[in-house]
């Protein structure tokens, strides 16, 4: 989870983006027209956007694509999907990626989980798609579907999850990334394949999820299913029978710039923490293979297609026949599609002339709108009626979009800095942030910039929750073309009854649990809840030939926003707390012989402008202590951080875990969780919500206080913090003052994970930390994932190959290969209990071969397979000590992990245990 000791310094800035907008917002039949991008990308604005909107209006094919991960999407397909040919598309990813490694900082787990799906979501931007997920977690890598799904509690939540989605977004077309077999590797990957073939049948069985149903949702029956990752990853070739499609990605496309899988590229490089930001891709043919392998069309068959559609009629025109004697209850729609399609056509060829398109883009919603009225009037059965209301709900959304652009008409909806609301302080200032009894007042604006005239009807504020139910203004006022529109509407958020901007999903044991619980079931798959606020302005253009339907029939749409003090202009709106209320760090180790207590810091954030007062107290286990009892404080400024400490006694010496909780009470009202802001430049913003607790593990271990140890971080890892907290002497080395550090100061030198991938000065120093192992220090080298680059660094004192080898199974057995060797038995004595209770995994890039001067000191291997003995080596040379380190310890120690931390310490003490006995810090 996010390491709470570092929540307020690792707030980055960032850029509202699109894919909230598009990507979190359910899609129902009864869905209004959704706000549109506040900073879409260039490409979805002007005669671009335009053009992207046109090609969408053309077509009602709908595609999901299933995936187990962030960053395994085949994001050129989806690309020339939504980009090329104007599909609607749906990305579900099963998971986060919460249990992968982070390449940008120390932040894991749920954490994690929310800035790759930051990360993914931002990436939908360029696919051009809608974000789904499901209530299972990545746990980690796993070698089978067997594991997988055992770590999953079976099928049916996963099963369950993506059923819901198909039976709500009814995609024509469900595309597996992979092939369900175990040729996909991972397991997890294997495990989404199987689901989709599972999905595909048990979405249309109103006998499976029956509670789904009984929601209101409706069986669907996809029309076709495709598998992928027959032919290889990347593969330019493929046998015959591997496939039925093949898609070629590296097609340009003039609006685009690029072709569409570099167009993807450049979204996939918005993965930092995956190490996406250097991936490129040349120029020139690619392709995307995949083989069909279940149909509910009726007599078909197709050794080879052009495309998925094949068989399909997705026109919009279409939609009238595939109703079949259906249509018989709304005879009306063959023609009125038609008009509308027509008129479609005849925009998109209007060239130049964007108001001839407007013109012509107001008459097609116009009819379209009286046509979806008289659909609900109609006695269409419910099936088809929600399917047809649900298709043509998104070409009026899709028409106002394109209407908008247009028009060169883009609303603007900004928190005015007044009311209650103060400027931003500072980049550190969740500007965006909103509080229960606060009001709002919204500027909505727009400059006309058509040579048309807009006669503009109500304007609102509109969103998910009911309390947003601001005064709905009517206006005679027509605006004419360059001119602006301007208004001011106000809004107070209620003390009661307001959801606040969680992620959807939480679990009470991140670092152990494999699935999820819901906040709200509603947003169970979405990325982030619905944004909070939009606003809508209704209007007509001057009367044309058509009469019928509505009379102010367009719609514009803008999210409300707040005016930022970082990097960026704005920030979307979120609801919170009045109080943050957090526990720093969240994880807490101490040693048994814990006299005279620890220290426990509470931080707490006001996000309001009146002053406020409160009284804080910890609630703490049986018979421990707590001093003070409570604090009163006080609070005079929006944004305001204080910080109040507290120490804690606790009642024995057992080793053990239990948790502590801050509570704070104020107005009436406890406040019990606090909230961290997770943001990238490069990304939108998110807040992740956790309880106000810290775990506290009651370790017994020894430790040499007076062995003075130096830390190079590398991507970053919570293993000094854990070492400090238990007395160990620890100073973090900064890599580019490498060079010019004096390394006789310490006896121990620990590189952190990944420091040979992230940091060049180390590196380029190696033999200064050689040296300083000759010279009779300890230096211990932990994982690193570039493996050709670290074999062809010859970083190791003697021949050795780093291997992506690993052991998955957290539970996998250990055996100790030198049990008298001092590592075992200084200052801690390590036996196979030591072993329990590991989470996640035992370790990861092994080495698979080494110089007969190292010495092997574990072994163990995952289910079925041989010993990996390359996880922890030794080596003595010149006077010192080289250890090589696989093994997650970086997971164990912030987890608390007994036994890992007794042998983590006594791995840094390796080597000095002559020089250090008299310094033992030893249990009472």
């Amino acid at each position: 989870m996010l390491r709470p000791n570092r929540r307020w310094r690792e707030f980055y800035r960032w850029m509202v983006v699109a894919v909230i907008a598009l990507a979190a917002h359910p899609v129902t039949s009864q869905d209004q027209g959704m706000a549109p991008p506040w900073k879409p990308l260039p490409q979805d604005n002007g005669a671009p956007g335009l053009h992207d909107m046109l090609r969408r209006l053309g077509t009602t094919a709908r595609l999901m694509h299933v995936t187990a991960h962030p960053d395994d999407e085949d994001g050129g397909m989806l690309t020339l999907e939504s980009r090329g040919k104007g599909t609607s598309g749906v990305l579900m990813t099963l998971t986060r990626g919460e249990g992968g490694q982070n390449k940008m900082g120390s932040n894991l787990f749920d954490a994690l989980g929310v800035l790759r799906t930051l990360e993914l979501t931002a990436s939908d931007r360029y696919y051009g798609v809608q974000q789904r997920f499901s209530r299972v977690a990545d746990f980690g890598y796993s070698k089978s579907a067997d594991e997988t799904f055992q770590k999953w509690g079976g099928h049916d939540i996963a099963l369950g999850d993506m059923v819901r989605v198909i039976r709500t977004f009814r995609p024509d077309v469900l595309v597996a990334r992979f092939s369900g077999t175990e040729r996909d590797g991972h397991g997890h990957h294997q495990a989404s394949s199987i689901l989709a073939r599972e999905a595909f049948r048990a979405a249309a069985d109103p006998n499976r999820f029956p509670e789904q149903i009984k929601e209101g949702l409706q069986p669907w029956q996809t029309k076709k299913l495709y598998i992928g990752l027959l032919c290889g990853f990347g593969a330019m070739t493929c046998a015959p029978e591997n496939y039925t499609v093949k898609l070629n990605t590296g097609r340009d496309n003039p609006d685009l710039g690029t072709s569409y899988i570099q167009f993807a590229m450049q979204g996939l490089r918005h993965q930092l923490s995956q190490g996406a930001g250097a991936w490129t891709v040349d120029p020139g043919d690619r392709f995307s293979f995949y083989k069909l392998v279940d149909s509910a069309l009726p007599n078909y068959q197709a050794d080879k297609e052009q495309d998925f559609w094949d068989g399909m009629d997705t026109t919009l025109s279409g939609l009238a026949a595939r109703l079949g004697s259906d249509e018989k209850a709304v005879p009306f729609l063959r023609d009125a599609l038609a008009d509308v399609s027509t008129k479609i056509q005849k925009a998109s060829a209007s060239g130049s002339d964007p108001n001839k398109c407007a013109r012509l883009l107001y008459g097609s919603l116009v009819k379209l709108e009286a046509a979806i009225a008289r659909v609900r009037q109609s006695a269409l059965a419910t099936l088809p009626k929600d399917d047809l209301l649900l298709r043509l709900g998104e070409k009026r959304n899709q028409l106002n979009r394109a209407l908008s652009l247009a028009l060169q008409t883009i609303p603007q909806a900004i928190v005015a800095e007044s009311g209650d609301r103060t400027p931003a302080n500072s980049g550190d200032d969740p500007a965006g942030a909103i509080s229960p009894g606060e009001q709002i007042d919204v500027d909505l604006s727009f400059r006309n910039g058509s040579r048309l005239p807009l006669d503009v009807g109500e304007y609102e504020l509109t969103g998910p929750q009911p309390w947003v139910r601001a005064e709905e203004k009517k206006s005679a006022k027509q605006v004419s073309p360059g001119t602006d529109f301007r208004t001011n509407l106000k809004l107070r958020i209620p003390q009661t009854g307001v959801e606040y901007s969680r992620q959807p999903l939480y679990r009470h044991d991140p670092e152990r649990d494999s699935t999820y619980q819901a906040y709200d079931p509603r947003y169970a798959t979405l990325p982030f809840p619905p944004p909070v606020l939009s606003a809508e302005v209704r209007y007509a253009l001057p009367p044309t030939d058509d009469k019928a339907g509505p009379q102010a029939a367009g719609r514009l749409n803008a999210l409300v926003v707040a005016p930022s003090a970082g990097n960026h202009s704005t920030e979307n709106i979120s609801v919170v707390p009045a109080f943050s209320v957090m526990l720093e760090p969240g994880e807490q180790v101490i040693r048994n012989d814990h006299d005279p207590g620890c220290n426990v810091k509470v931080g707490v954030t006001y996000n309001l402008s009146a002053p406020a007062k409160g009284i804080l107290r910890l609630k703490i286990p049986e018979k421990w202590r707590v001093q003070p009892e409570q604090r009163t404080i006080e609070f005079h400024q929006r944004s305001e951080k204080q910080e109040f400490q507290f120490t804690v006694f606790p009642a024995s010496s057992k080793e053990g875990s239990t948790h502590i909780e801050a509570v704070l009470e104020s107005g009436g009202r406890t406040y019990n969780e606090g909230y961290t802001l997770v943001t990238r430049e490069d990304l939108d913003s998110a807040f992740y919500f956790q309880p106000a607790l810290q775990r506290v593990s009651v370790v017994d271990v020894k430790v040499p206080s007076a062995l003075k140890i130096g830390y190079i971080m590398g991507a970053g890892d919570d293993i000094p913090t854990v070492l400090q907290q238990i007395g160990m002497n620890v100073s973090l080395i900064s890599a580019d003052k490498l060079p010019g550090e004096d390394l006789s100061r310490y006896q121990t030198i620990v590189l952190g994970i990944r420091t040979y991938d992230t940091q060049k000065d180390v590196a380029a120093n190696n033999k200064k930390l050689l040296e300083f192992v000759s010279a009779g220090g300890t230096l211990i080298v932990q994982y690193d994932t570039g493996v050709s680059d670290f074999n062809a660094g010859h970083f190791t004192p003697f021949p050795a190959q780093l291997s992506r080898a690993r052991v998955s199974v957290e539970e996998a057995p250990v055996e100790i290969l030198a049990p008298n060797d001092s590592i075992f038995q200084y200052p801690n004595q390590i036996t196979q209990k030591d072993f329990d209770g590991w989470v996640q995994e035992r370790g990861l890039y092994f080495m698979s071969q080494w110089d007969n001067n190292f010495v092997p000191l574990l072994a163990c291997h995952d289910p079925g397979e041989s010993d990996q003995k390359g996880g922890l080596l030794k080596a003595h040379y010149g006077k010192g000590l080289y250890i090589y380190n696989a093994y997650a310890f970086f997971r164990q120690l912030p987890a608390g992990v007994p036994g890992a931390i007794r042998l983590y310490v006594n791995l840094l003490s390796a080597g000095h245990q002559n020089n250090q006995r008299s310094a033992l810090a030893t249990p009472r």
